[in-house]
């Protein structure tokens, strides 16, 4: 792979979180505006990017293979587990309504639309994630470079990338915590895209992730 193809797949991650991030903790538009943002930085511009630039591989991340699936399955209900333990674990020593607040004065989501959200959430904005941080930036990242850039430069923006939409949300001790969270979500991500050779795998297990968070939140909308 060429440098200058490297260095465009480094500066469209940097850009793209970048400016995911003015959307998230400036504009803060509703949730529709920021999810069609998304698409077009997670999705279409990588897609124009590679197309410009045969080396990159897209259509390989999208072949299904059936042998995963029960591992993922499995991995999946762990980590969801995993998740809504910390959550009861931590929640006697933390307010978690302020999230609430939150999410209804900056994007928008209320009780009445939040069912419709966290099923876009856990399908269709997690594999959007994955396609981006796994499949544009690790995969190819790996081939241009090493293995060890391509982890540590996509983990780290997928946990960064969530940090304007968590401002406010948690004191700095837990802030951390839920970062560092995020940062070993996108190794073990990274992992099973790696070891499956296709980003389905990773993608279900991120959806059993949000199927986590999306009950934490249908528990404090009550």
């Amino acid at each position: 792979m060429k440098k200058k193809t490297v260095f465009g797949i480094l500066a469209l991650t940097v850009a793209s979180c970048a400016v995911m991030a003015v959307v998230d903790g400036v504009i803060q538009p509703g949730y529709a505006v920021k999810s069609i943002i998304k698409i077009a930085l997670f999705l279409l511009i990588p897609l124009g990017f590679a197309f410009l630039n045969k080396d990159i591989s897209i259509k390989t991340l999208f072949k299904f293979k059936a042998k995963p699936f029960l591992f993922a399955l499995l991995l999946g209900v762990g980590i969801y587990a995993l998740i809504l333990g910390a959550y009861f674990a931590v929640r006697p020593f933390y307010d978690f309504s302020v999230i609430v607040d939150s999410l209804s004065s900056t994007t928008g989501v209320t009780k009445d639309n939040f069912l419709f959200v966290s099923l876009y959430i856990s399908f269709v904005n997690s594999l959007l994630e994955e396609f981006f941080f796994r499949g544009f930036v690790f995969v190819n990242l790996k081939k241009g470079t090493n293995r060890i850039t391509a982890y540590a430069v996509s983990s780290a923006a997928f946990s960064l990338y969530h940090v304007a939409m968590m401002i406010g949300w948690f004191n700095i001790g837990l802030f951390l915590l839920v970062l560092a969270g995020l940062g070993a979500g996108g190794i073990i991500f990274n992992y099973l895209n790696e070891k499956h050779q296709s980003v389905y795998t990773s993608w279900f297990v991120h959806m059993f992730a949000n199927f986590a968070i999306n009950t934490i939140g249908f528990i404090l909308m009550k």
